[in-house]
């Protein structure tokens, strides 16, 4: 099956956060000396905060129905501002406030494994 690709009704408010997570193998031998290598092929994955303000109730509903139809599992494609290419991501945390003007809250985990 193929993935589908995040395209939020809006787009996200800026000031979205982007933090790597970098998995290393160290090895620590005294008088401060410590060799370094990456962890895997991809040793950087990004985590990054999404947050909307100003929603419509529709906008809202749309956004949430897509993070709900992944379950916070399922990978998709999308394209944050500052990154070049589209990647994979999994969504397994989201939040919203349902007053207006609605607002929206997502945390996107980069995703290396299979697409299904």
């Amino acid at each position: 099956m193929a993935l589908m690709t995040f395209t939020p009704p809006i787009a996200p408010t800026p000031g979205n956060k982007h933090a790597p997570k970098i998995k290393l193998l160290k090895a620590d031998f005294g008088d401060g000396y410590t060799q370094a290598a990456p962890n895997g092929l991809n040793h950087i994955a990004y985590e990054i905060s999404l947050h909307w303000d100003a929603l419509t109730e529709t906008q809202f509903a749309t956004i949430r129905q897509f993070f709900e139809d992944r379950g916070g599992y399922r990978p998709f494609w999308y394209q944050p501002r500052g990154f070049n290419t589209a990647q994979k991501w999994t969504a397994p945390a989201w939040s919203g406030a349902d007053a207006a003007p609605w607002s929206f809250e997502a945390k996107l985990m980069q995703w290396f494994g299979a697409e299904g």
